[in-house]
């Protein structure tokens, strides 16, 4: 279960405190991960309508690790993923 208050608060912070075009998201598309800016990600979900908070894999401000729906330790990239 995705904590929609985390990602909201990371989204509100990126969109309107900080340079957007500096967070990156991860959502699952059709069994892979996409990484697209948050701004975009932003714009094609419609407010998490068309995609929803559950499918953010992970949120990242340059290389830090701001979110990830991943609890293992010992995986080190949100980035891989097995189906």
């Amino acid at each position: 279960m995705v904590r929609k208050g985390k990602v909201s608060e990371i989204f509100s912070k990126a969109i309107y405190s900080d340079n957007p075009e500096s967070y990156s998201v991860g959502y699952i598309d059709f069994g892979k991960i996409k990484e697209i800016s948050i701004t975009e990600f932003h714009k094609m979900s419609e407010n998490f309508e068309t995609i929803p908070a559950s499918r953010i894999s992970y949120i990242k401000k340059g290389n830090n690790v701001l979110y990830s729906k991943f609890h293992d330790k010992d995986q080190d990239d949100p980035s891989i993923v097995e189906f």
